[in-house]
């Protein structure tokens, strides 16, 4: 190759083993013959070199052995060629990789193809016989051409943003690997699929897509499969007989769907390995045979309808089973005897049982490789948990929440192995013994919702302990907050009754990443040291100062609360350091500054509560345009001294406009993500939430939820006509505040509204008919305006009650005693779907220039209506030469 190309690409290689998995691990392999390198020719050094420049390849990892280029030994021209994490740009179909027809060996994984369809020039490299596109964020569909790949040996399109029905695949028919999971795939796999007519597939990887069939018979007819995958789809119905026919099956991924129906033929299925059926509808017994299959050792079989009891292991060919999950079904027999005789078993998860029998802990005594043990939402026998049980000494992981526990047992004193443990949701009383803290590997305890009081031993019981992770909300501790160990990266210690200050020795915990001390009754200021946090709460307490400057240097967080404390001064500037900032809560102090529109350069802002403080003038941005916040999704700034009006494009270009933002279950703010070893732990923010005229302390933020609560100002004018963008909201809430002019028509747009509150304003017109059609609305107050008219009638309105709607002396009809007579109230046209596009379209103008000119040539062809809140936002109609 020459210099200028071995500048840009590495041209040593050692012979590769392609290791193509399905989670957790997979037996197949891949292995493909490689020859050793030359010099590629001059016309191939320029097609290769002229790639690379198509792209920022800045961060191209030129040291990994695997990045690279091959070229044949006679004639130089380029057969293999591997990229990963290389490139960003946009791939697009005159590029210059679609000239290397040579290539036999194409891998390009983790790249950062930006708005990339898949291009169908691929099809063009029909020599083909390893091609691996995956986590590379192509859009689209596959392409057809991709069919003329007839050498084809290896296909991966995994871990992309693919969209379409299955790809069309029938002349692939010497393909051993076909994987196109996680992507957005749907329809459905019918009969004549052209995946059935590949004779020599071996792993089959389809999950995370949304095919929605039943699970087809002629999956049998690819009988040389050894690994497949339909997890996490909507496949239902019952599994068909035909599936015995896959005698070569070593793994078998179905969870996660819709099926029905009984346990699955699997006897012939002699070489099974894996096999998880959990998130399902299966129902009626486990089959004996099962735990005596010679080679299984992964067996999940969570969140299903099974009854009766498992198999007892045939004790000539002991169970190879390591891994098993039976919880949450509906056994009604003791099983627990089986399974004491499982002795290879290193984790097994047996939550919520439902059986009407406490479990004795001690039947995993015999299990002496056991090094995880779920028995979550049982009951555990008491004499169980005495000091003279016996349990495995191997376990590493234990968890015992919501059992009935009302000590920490004696037990654990023996588990020198023991890294976590988890007895929340339990009855424990007294305080932790300090024996806890000697376990020499213990890493992480949970122990929320119980009645715990405090730590046996001095203060710093805690200090020479392994701890890192450690819940103690919602129980009874008291006094100052313990000094922790060096070593400590969770400290969750909300809903107690601590009491003094912050200590100072917090600022020593270089790896704390997350600190709760919320509802609790802790005094002084804030230390000036939290710099490197992902998330912090202090909500409820009675802390004093200002939020401190320092406090925000890095870019690591997340999450903050520091509502209801007696905070005074002004929002630190330093916040536009914080550039994950997703939640900023500082509702009930003393807070006094004006708006703080230099948020909207975060780009990550979901979350932003600022009511009951101080805060005073305009929230509308100098030029009065949009607001900006783009992400935001709930906004608080009730009871302020805001000022001034809104504009008609207020709302315009907010997150909460999509459509797709409740389509998948909505927004769920999960804002801190805990891992400790295998397991993870969810942390979600309380927020106090006004909805439906009650105000409310959320522990997780509702799914779905958008709201907007700017009641308790001072703002008047006009409310904009642009709200009927957000799409998503759920509650609306300008109340107490001195908005005049009509109730927006717009309003009818939101259809999943379910609370709206418009009460003491300055409001005239009538009520839009259009709210009547809103299915979901629980909740309006439309009361002390000057409405009038006839109160529209709907199943939502006229369940309200009268105090809704009084105090305008013009309204009439249902819930009001007052009857408008027979007479004709004012017409209330509801927006028509012309209105609606029109609005979809603004959110597009308003956001993009190009757009504007679009959307007015547009609005020469709807000319017959144009509201006159659009006019207002757009302008008049103007001609263009």
């Amino acid at each position: 190759m020459t210099t200028m190309s071995e500048s840009r690409m590495r041209l040593h290689f050692l012979s590769l083993v392609l290791l193509c998995c399905v989670s957790p691990s997979s037996s197949f392999t891949f292995k493909y013959d490689y020859s050793s390198f030359v010099a590629c020719g001059p016309h191939q050094s320029q097609a290769l070199t002229e790639f690379m420049n198509e792209f920022d390849s800045s961060h191209c990892n030129l040291s990994d052995p695997f990045n690279g280029v091959w070229c044949d030994n006679s004639t130089g021209a380029v057969t293999k060629l591997r990229l990963s994490d290389c490139l960003s740009g946009t791939l697009k179909p005159n590029s210059s990789l679609f000239r290397l027809h040579h290539l036999r060996f194409l891998v390009l994984i983790d790249n950062n193809f930006i708005s990339s369809s898949l291009p169908s020039e691929f099809g063009s490299l029909n020599r083909l016989e390893v091609l691996n596109l995956s986590n590379n964020s192509f859009v689209s569909h596959v392409p057809s051409s991709f069919n003329n790949l007839s050498f084809l040996l290896l296909f991966d399109l995994s871990h992309n943003e693919l969209t379409g029905s299955f790809p069309l695949v029938r002349n692939l028919t010497k393909l051993s690997l076909l994987k196109i999971s996680n992507n957005h795939l749907s329809g459905a796999l019918n009969p004549s699929c052209s995946l059935f007519e590949l004779p020599h597939l071996r792993y089959l990887d389809l999950e995370y897509n949304n095919f929605s069939s039943s699970f087809s018979s002629e999956f049998g007819n690819l009988n040389r499969l050894e690994v497949l995958s339909l997890s996490s789809n909507d496949f239902f119905g019952q599994v068909p007989p035909t599936v015995s026919n896959l005698t070569s099956l070593t793994e078998l991924y179905l969870h996660h769907d819709q099926l029905t129906g009984s346990f699955p033929r699997l006897q012939n299925l002699t070489m099974l390995s894996v096999l998880h059926l959990n998130d399902n509808h299966f129902s009626g017994t486990i089959p004996s045979s099962l735990v005596n299959m010679p080679f299984l050792s992964d067996l999940d079989l969570r969140v299903n309808d099974f009854t009766g009891s498992i198999g007892f292991p045939n004790s000539s060919t002991p169970s190879r089973l390591e891994y098993l999950y039976l919880g949450q079904n509906h056994f009604e027999g003791k099983i627990i005897e089986p399974i004491s005789k499982l002795t290879n078993l290193k984790i097994l998860e047996l939550a919520f049982l439902n059986t009407s029998y406490p479990i004795d802990i001690s039947f995993s005594s015999s299990l002496k490789s056991l090094m995880h043990l779920d028995l979550s939402g049982n009951s555990i026998s008491s004499d169980s948990l005495g000091s003279k049980s016996v349990i495995p000494t191997n376990l590493e992981i234990l968890l015992l929440p919501g059992c009935g526990i009302i000590e920490l047992p004696n037990i654990l004193k023996k588990l020198e192995k023991l890294e976590f443990i988890d007895f929340s949701d339990n009855r424990i009383k007294g305080k932790i013994p300090e024996w806890l803290w000697n376990l020499p590997r213990l890493t992480s305890v949970f122990v929320p919702n119980n009645s715990i009081t405090g730590f046996k031993g001095p203060m710093d019981v805690l200090v020479n302990s392994s701890l890192k992770n450690l819940d103690i909300e919602k129980n009874c501790f008291e006094g100052a907050i313990p000094i922790l160990p060096l070593s400590i990266n969770f400290f969750e210690a909300s809903y107690n009754r601590f009491t003094g200050s912050i200590p100072l020795s917090i600022c020593n915990y270089r790896s704390l990443t997350l600190l709760k001390l919320s509802n609790n009754n802790l005094t002084g200021p804030i230390p000036q040291c939290l710099s490197n946090l992902t998330a912090v709460s202090l909500r409820k307490n009675n802390l004093e100062g200002n939020i401190p400057e320092a406090f925000y240097t890095g870019a690591s967080l997340q999450t903050l609360d520091v509502g209801h404390n007696l905070l005074t001064g002004k929002l630190p500037r330093s916040l536009l350091n914080c550039s994950s900032l997703e939640l900023l809560v500082v509702d009930h102090n003393r807070i006094k500054d004006t708006f703080p529109f230099w948020l909207k350069a975060l780009p990550n802002l979901q979350v932003l509560i600022l009511s009951s403080n101080k805060f005073y003038g305009s929230i509308s941005p100098p030029g009065r345009g949009p607001l900006g916040f783009p992400e935001l999704r709930i906004f608080e700034i009730s009871d302020n001294k805001f000022t001034g009006s809104l504009p008609t494009s207020y709302f315009v270009n907010w997150k909460a406009t999509s459509l797709t933002m409740n389509e998948d279950g909505g927004l769920y703010m999960e804002y801190i993500k805990f891992t400790s070893s295998r397991l993870y732990y969810n942390s979600l923010e309380v927020i106090d939430l006004q909805y439906k005229g009650l105000r409310m302390e959320q522990e997780r933020v509702l799914t779905s939820y958008a709201a907007i609560d700017i009641s308790g100002n001072r703002i008047e004018g006009q409310i904009p006509e642009s709200i009927g963008l957000l799409k998503a909201l759920i509650a609306f809430n300008f109340s107490n505040n001195f908005f005049t002019g009509h109730i927006p028509l717009s309003l009818a747009n939101l259809k999943k509204l379910e609370s709206l509150d418009l009460s003491r304003n300055q409001l005239s017109g009538t009520i839009p008919s259009g709210l009547g059609t809103l299915s979901f609305l629980a909740y309006i107050n439309v009361s002390h305006n000057h409405l009038k008219g006839e109160i529209p009638q709907g199943t939502q309105i006229t369940g309200q009650p009268k105090s809704s709607f009084e105090g305008n002396a013009g309204l009439c009809g249902l819930p009001l005693q007052e009857t408008c007579f027979g007479t004709i109230a004012p017409p209330t046209r509801q927006p028509s779907e012309e209105d609606e596009e029109v609005l979809n379209w603004k959110g597009v103008a308003i956001g993009y220039g190009v757009g504007v000119l679009f959307g007015l040539a547009i609005m020469q062809v709807i000319a017959s209506y144009k509201p006159e809140w659009l006019v207002k936002i757009i302008g008049p109609n103007k001609r263009r030469n």
